[in-house]
């Protein structure tokens, strides 16, 4: 069970609590400050100093790396007039995968995978987005993210992004967050391609391991995809004036890639399982010709034990 999950028991609604693995870690806040004119980022353990920023004529996207400080999460929610549940889901890193629209904001919940190259697994950490009028925030569990090519963008003024209204940066975002899925498909299919030669060329009971760990990592994969497809599609429909006409035709092309993702996924689970059964079968057939062998050998050794006895 999550950690802090037994402290909510019996709480009102809107109690924030973190609920997620302990962390030690500090709390970094991010702002970026943005138009077509200027770009300005600051980093600070100070929620107050970003929140202090105002300005009418440019977009914030503020970035919150550390969850486990509940009053980092209160502060930035009373400032921009979230609603309790709200500021209470975002505590909680065991949320699905959902959008919720109210009266001067979007809540958007992802979950953000990355594939560790050292342990050769995929890791799963929940991103909560809120989208302003002129002002996004994200929070995410910790420090490192797969945001670093926005950020590049709006440093350099590359593209539109600077030039277009804040929920293009949502959608870049998200898109960002999914384009990721991919790196990670492609990871796991080296691994399973990997596999399938070692079941061929040397089937070994580690093999079932590997195959069942690949399996519960493509769970995952599905479990923050499946969800996403609603989730991209109610932000196409929704009627908002926060999400313009025309970044919904950028939010169809992202719909498109979480239906590629999910068909990946389950030819992914389809080649495990069959990998599994081909497994089983070579170690039966192994196992029918060690008892074919033995049983040649008693029906050698057993006529003479006989003889020699009598």
């Amino acid at each position: 069970m999550p950690k802090g999950r037994t402290k909510k028991t019996g709480l009102p609604p809107g109690t924030v609590v973190y609920v997620g693995s302990e962390k030690t870690e500090k709390v970094i806040v991010e702002s970026i400050k943005y138009n077509e004119i200027e770009f300005l980022t600051k980093e600070t353990e100070n929620v107050e100093e970003v929140l202090g920023v105002k300005d009418e004529n440019g977009k914030i996207w503020i970035n919150i790396d550390g969850l486990h400080k509940t009053e980092v999460i209160e502060k930035i929610g009373r400032h921009f007039n979230l609603h309790p549940l709200t500021i209470e889901d975002i505590a909680n890193t065991q949320q699905r995968p959902k959008m919720e629209v109210f009266e001067n904001y979007i809540f958007i919940v992802l979950r953000m995978l990355k594939f560790d190259n050292k342990e050769k697994e995929v890791t799963s950490e929940q991103v909560s987005l809120v989208l302003g009028s002129n002002w996004i925030v994200s929070f995410q569990e910790t420090k490192g993210d797969v945001f670093n090519p926005i950020r590049e963008r709006l440093r350099t003024d590359k593209g539109k992004i600077r030039k277009e209204s804040i929920d293009y940066l949502l959608y870049s975002l998200i898109d960002t967050i999914v384009d990721n899925y991919f790196t990670v498909l492609e990871k796991m299919g080296e691994k399973i391609e990997d596999i399938e030669d070692e079941l061929i060329e040397n089937p070994q009971p580690i093999i079932v391991h590997t195959i069942n760990n690949l399996k519960r990592q493509s769970i995952d994969l599905r479990k923050a995809v499946w969800p996403l497809r609603e989730v991209i599609n109610n932000l196409e429909r929704c009627e908002s004036e926060l999400i313009k006409k025309k970044t919904k035709i950028y939010l169809r092309d992202i719909y498109d890639h979480t239906i590629q993702v999910i068909d990946s996924v389950g030819t992914f689970r389809d080649t495990l399982s069959g990998m599994l059964d081909v497994y089983l079968s070579s170690v039966s057939n192994r196992m029918n010709e060690i008892m074919k062998v033995l049983t040649m050998i008693a029906t050698i050794f057993i006529p003479l034990t006989l003889v020699s006895g009598i």
